[in-house]
């Protein structure tokens, strides 16, 4: 049986340069195991792979329950340089919690 993120967690993002943040934070504790088991770096980066163009680094915050990915070459230059509408990413805070695990 496969759930989308959105049903057991809640995300943010942010932005530095052309680099990517996204924190993925479960809405109960208990399941931050799961999301530590099923949200490796790779499903994100391939779960988001039209968008993210380096690489996916996952860190895990035990201590609060959540996980950081910092997705490289993610913003088309960054907000500086970039002509996409959304240049600090913050609409791919949705993207990644219509993940399947």
């Amino acid at each position: 049986m496969s759930i989308r993120l959105y049903d057991i967690a809640h995300s943010r993002a942010g932005d530095k340069g052309n680099t990517l943040i996204l924190s993925l934070i479960p809405y109960e504790e208990k399941d931050y195991d799961l999301l530590c088991e099923r949200v490796t770096a790779e499903k994100v980066r391939l779960h988001l792979k039209s968008i993210l163009h380096g690489n996916v680094i996952r860190y895990e915050m035990p201590n609060i329950h959540a996980l950081q990915f910092v997705c490289s070459q993610a913003l088309s230059g960054g907000v500086t340089t970039s002509l996409v509408m959304d240049t600090h990413g913050k609409t791919l805070s949705y993207a990644l919690l219509e993940m399947e695990i």
